[in-house]
């Protein structure tokens, strides 16, 4: 990690983080593997008891009300012990309770995010439908009024933590017929009762145990105070949320395949071919440096982007365009190193003698939840081209377009 830039309280932080994923039982990663544990209720219990969810919320709610910064800190050594457990983690405390803070009634905020916080109940964020991920605004789940209460019909899939929530974050149609999209949706904090059910169906070729399945809400009855941001409003929720999703990923991601240069770099360091250790063939060494470089550069992309978030200075637009390059660029470089990590180990890698085959299972996903990287492509483009025709292309800056020899040709430059 970039320790050189901590303070002596980060420091602290960060090795609070790092003392919590060393109590994790191994036996539990790899029931978690195995789906024998479904949902690992125990871990975000500890989580709780120290204090280690909610980094950036306010402390009256039971968080530790720090920075973007100390955040990343924590989710990449979060992330250490198994990207799915660093799921979890980041699900409720960082994503759901954030919205609940920004958004929900002060009563809502003590109904749930104070237990949640310190590990009794837990929260899932339900938007991804059979039907769709990536086109938010094509939900089928409706929320029609009913006296002063709203009536919840529909579905949700590949949902984190579903078979262990108590509370689950919906987005629902209340307005389907409004030309706006934009005020289509609402976003509701529904309680697990009656009319709520989730169903452990998916075999997933990893991130395993973290209780991701389909939910199912069935004429489920909620007061309107339960409505984050206020009736046909959900697409603010939405777009907040986007960055405690994407920013969040990016940062345990680093923590998950972190593990993968470490297990490389010791493997390669012993491992003998033709009377030397094999690090010293340019073959593998070269990809053990590849991996430690990609790894700097993705940890310098998170922290820049955290920096920008923290600074509350840098205007919306950029902020989504850096956000989703981290996204995209870790987890990109991410998926490159832990199959790096996995050819110098040759066939060993492949076996479950070492954990770098669940390793690469796992850090697979992060590639696609939260806004497939290709998403991330279209926003980066999208954010790129409103700032440069906004600011960039308004700056005093010199146009080095001029410095060509026969840049005054101008009726060589033909664009149409």
């Amino acid at each position: 990690m970039f320790d050189y830039m901590m303070t002596d309280e980060q420091l602290q932080l960060r090795d609070e983080a790092r003392e919590f994923t060393n109590w994790v039982p191994k036996e539990m990663i790899l029931d978690m593997d195995a789906e024998k544990i479904q949902f690992p209720h125990e871990y975000l219990k500890e989580a709780g008891r120290r204090n280690l969810l909610g980094i950036r919320l306010p402390k009256k709610y039971g968080g530790r009300g720090l920075t973007w910064v100390d955040d990343a800190i924590v989710a990449e050594e979060v992330g250490v012990a198994s990207y799915s457990l660093a799921c979890l983690w980041g699900v409720g405390a960082d994503i759901v309770c954030e919205a609940v803070v920004l958004y929900g009634s002060e009563e809502l905020k003590q109904e749930m995010v104070v237990p949640l916080l310190k590990g009794e109940v837990y929260a899932a964020e339900c938007l991804t439908e059979p039907r769709g991920g990536s086109d938010f605004f094509g939900a089928t789940t409706t929320a029609t009024k009913d006296g002063s209460d709203w009536i919840i019909n529909g579905q949700k899939r590949f949902i984190v933590g579903a078979e262990g929530a108590d509370w689950f974050m919906v987005y629902a149609l209340t307005n389907p017929d409004s030309e706006k999209v934009h005020e289509r949706i609402s976003c509701f904090m529904v309680p697990r009762r009656a009319g709520v059910e989730s169903k452990y169906i998916y075999g997933l070729m990893g991130v395993r145990g973290g209780g991701a399945g389909r939910v199912i809400f069935e004429n489920v009855r909620v007061p309107e105070r339960y409505c984050l941001n206020g009736i046909n409003k959900g697409f603010e929720v939405f777009m907040t949320n986007m960055v405690p999703e994407r920013l969040g990923t990016a940062a345990m991601t680093l923590g998950s395949v972190r593990p993968a240069i470490e297990i490389a770099t010791r493997y390669t360091s012993k491992r003998k071919a033709f009377g030397q250790p094999i690090m010293n063939f340019q073959g593998v060494g070269f990809k053990v440096a590849d991996s430690v470089m990609m790894l700097d550069a993705a940890r310098s992309m998170v922290y820049t982007t955290c920096r920008a978030v923290d600074s509350g200075k840098v205007q919306p637009g950029r902020i989504r365009r850096m956000v989703s390059e981290s996204k995209k660029f870790v987890t990109d470089s991410a998926w490159d190193i832990a199959n790096n990590c996995m050819q110098v180990m040759g066939g060993i890698g492949y076996t479950n003698i070492y954990p770098l085959e669940r390793i690469v299972r796992d850090i697979r996903l992060s590639q696609i939840w939260v806004g497939t990287n290709q998403i991330m492509q279209l926003i980066i483009q999208n954010e790129w081209y409103k700032e440069y025709q906004k600011v960039l292309s308004k700056q005093p800056v010199r146009d080095v377009e001029n410095d060509a020899v026969h840049a005054h040709e101008t009726e060589e430059k033909v664009y149409e």
